[in-house]
Order: structure tokens, then C-alpha cells, then sequence
């Protein structure tokens, strides 16, 4: 008895494209449902000074939502630490010119480990960062 192919190749590929689109949906889900603070964060003490290497946001993600579940604003002084509270204020003041900017938090990150918060383009144009540049930082909660 001779099976036909095509049957099952067409069946093959229908099961395919269905996991393949349900894994995409699965991930914009992801993407756009806020995250629990204590999920993906240790919370550090609104008294915690930190130190270390800030970076820009990037473009890409202007309007899209935060951690926190508010949308991201390019022009707003906003940043991204993995340890403070969300809407904890913090000073940020760059360690080479001694400019500084308060900002709030309302993301988690930065991704990269050796960073310790992720700025807004307009928080890092406040301490003089250039648009793709890093710069040393000391952190400090405003209360």
C-alpha cells in the first residue's frame, strides 16, 4: 500500500506555521504585560548609594512599556536599575564632568552586568553623555 506524501507534508507544515505563531504570541504577550518588581529584582535600600557604569536607552524603545507598566519616554528623566523600588528618585551624577540629574526609576535593567542603570536620552544629555557613550556614575536616593 502506497501512502501519498503530500497529506502529510501539507499536515507538517500547518502544525509548524501553528507553533511557530502561537510562540510569537506568546512572546508580544510577554512583552507587553508588566513584570512584578519582585520577580526580577532585589530591592535595595532607598538609603543605598551605588557606583558604576550608566549607559543610554535606546531609541528602539521609545513607547513601548516598562517594568512598571508605564510606556517609556525618550524626553522624560526617567532610567533603569535592577535594585531600586520603582518611582524611587535617584541623583545621578556623572564622575568625569560632576554634572548630575535626578531621575526616576520606572524600568529594570540595565541587561549588561558591569552597568548599573540605564538612563533616557534627555536624563543623559542632562550629564553630558554623548548618545552612545557610557560614563562612570555615583547613584544616590533623593529622598
Amino acid at each position: 500500500m502506497r501512502i501519498s506524501r503530500t497529506p502529510c507534508i501539507k499536515l507538517c507544515i500547518a502544525l509548524s506555521s501553528a507553533a511557530i505563531a502561537l510562540t510569537c504570541n506568546a512572546m508580544l504577550f510577554a512583552q507587553g504585560k508588566p513584570a512584578s518588581a519582585e520577580a526580577t529584582h532585589r530591592t535595595a535600600s532607598s538609603s543605598e548609594n551605588q557606583h558604576g557604569l550608566a549607559a543610554v536607552y535606546s531609541d528602539r524603545l521609545n513607547g513601548r512599556r516598562t517594568a512598571s507598566g508605564e510606556r517609556y519616554d525618550r524626553n522624560a528623566l526617567t532610567a533603569a536599575n535592577p535594585s531600586y523600588a520603582f518611582g524611587t528618585k535617584v541623583k545621578v551624577t556623572n564622575k568625569k564632568n560632576g554634572k548630575s540629574v535626578v531621575v526616576r526609576i520606572n524600568d529594570r535593567g540595565p541587561v549588561q552586568k558591569e552597568r548599573v542603570i540605564d538612563l533616557s536620552p534627555a536624563a543623559a544629555h542632562q550629564i553630558g553623555m554623548g548618545r552612545m557613550s557610557t560614563a562612570e556614575v555615583d547613584l544616590e536616593p533623593v529622598k
